[in-house]
């Protein structure tokens, strides 16, 4: 069965309810400062959406085979939107549906010229999820079964946020918080960054586990300074203290760090840069996304390559969609899911999510026989030309 189609397109989901529940406060995403590489510049410093980029929507990838099946990939960003229409749907067109490992070679060589890591492997990510979504429907079992799983009963869920009493009062057992205060904010943003911690720690008692997020904010002396005075708090892990490009910087941090569990990688594309965290022992959790490293293909590549070091995977926000439950109910070195909450205190998950979306109920979320391909249940008069 041969591609007849590769198309990037828009989802106009119908009309929800608003959520009935009445909220206690605002979510803490509405106005939390959160340390991030831009935290230098006073005039982006307090919100990181002062910077973010704008008319940045999300897109779909819908690939259709000659019989009519057609399988989706979802995405963000015109460039990447771009990428897939102008580089890749014409080399795509016309080879099997089913050699994923050979069209995802393409695409890595095809984007050689303009640069593979970033754009190009979000537009690669997409189109490689949909090409699985495709698979599946064409051969009738869901995802999971393709990549040899499932691997477990539960997929053991943790909280990302900072508004931990709500998530406790949920039922979570793990929380990892985003970290205010950076290098800029001084012997000052060390102290408050320890208060912060303490008053999670003391919200969520001993018999919980604590990370904390560091979204690229930190040189490697900052991160030595906190993580000493955070000791007393028993973090499990923290993450994404450096810029991702430096690889020598992670290994002065593991050296400096050796008795603290380090975990990084969602902004790092491709398997590759995961090769020299594995060669140089710089981590202990992988984390990449698997909408921006390469889609379902390469998280599998970097599950086998963390499995023969010993190391453990966890999917950024991989217990949000179907594509990285998928993934993490399959590989056996995945054993817990990222669940970002950002809607408000005494707003149920479920009310946030919406309809059909698997939400966590005492910190796991529970298997069930999947539908074919990932099942995200969108039907195709929902979908509209994203170029207009």
């Amino acid at each position: 069965m041969k591609i007849q189609s590769v198309e990037v397109v828009r989802i106009q989901h119908p009309a929800t309810s608003v959520p009935s529940s009445t909220p206690r406060r605002p979510a803490w995403t509405t106005s939390a400062e959160v340390a991030n590489p831009m935290s230098g510049f006073p005039r982006f410093k307090a919100h990181r959406s002062l910077y973010g980029p704008r008319q940045w929507p999300s897109f779909a990838v819908k690939v259709t085979a000659e019989d009519g099946t057609w399988g989706l990939g979802t995405g963000n960003g015109r460039p990447a939107a771009a990428v897939i229409t102008d580089a890749f749907a014409h080399i795509l067109e016309g080879e099997e549906c089913l050699a994923i490992e050979k069209l995802w070679d393409m695409m890595f060589r095809v984007s050689k010229p303009f640069g593979t890591p970033g754009i190009a492997t979000v537009a690669i990510s997409s189109v490689d999820l949909a090409l699985w979504d495709l698979a599946g429907k064409l051969q009738q079992r869901p995802v999971y079964e393709l990549i040899g799983g499932p691997a477990r009963d539960r997929i053991f869920t943790y909280a990302t946020g900072n508004d931990v009493d709500w998530y406790r009062e949920l039922g979570f057992r793990a929380f990892k918080l985003a970290c205010p205060y950076g290098p800029a904010d001084g012997l000052d943003g060390l102290e408050r960054n320890e208060e912060f911690v303490a008053r999670a720690r003391d919200v969520i008692g001993d018999n919980a586990e604590l990370m904390l997020d560091c979204y690229m904010a930190f040189d490697v002396e900052y991160t030595v300074r906190l993580a000493e005075r955070l000791r007393p708090y028993r973090l499990k892990w923290i993450e994404e203290c450096l810029i991702p490009e430096d690889i020598e910087a992670h290994r002065a941090l593991r050296s400096r760090l050796p008795w603290q569990s380090l975990a990084s990688g969602e902004h790092m594309y491709t398997r590759f840069p995961y090769q020299q965290m594995i060669k140089y022992d710089c981590l202990d959790i992988l984390q990449p996304d698997i909408h921006w490293v390469g889609g379902l293909s390469e998280c599998v590549r970097i599950c086998h390559m963390a499995a023969a070091a010993g190391k453990t995977v966890c999917l950024h926000g991989g217990a949000l969609n179907p594509y990285g439950l998928h993934l993490t109910w399959a590989m056996p070195n995945t054993p817990w899911g990222e669940y970002f909450v950002g809607s408000a205190p005494g707003v149920p998950l479920q009310e946030a999510a919406g309809s059909g979306s698997p939400v966590p109920r005492d910190s796991h979320i529970d298997f069930q026989p999947g539908e074919p391909g990932f099942g995200l249940r969108i039907k195709e008069e929902w979908l509209s030309p994203f170029w207009t």
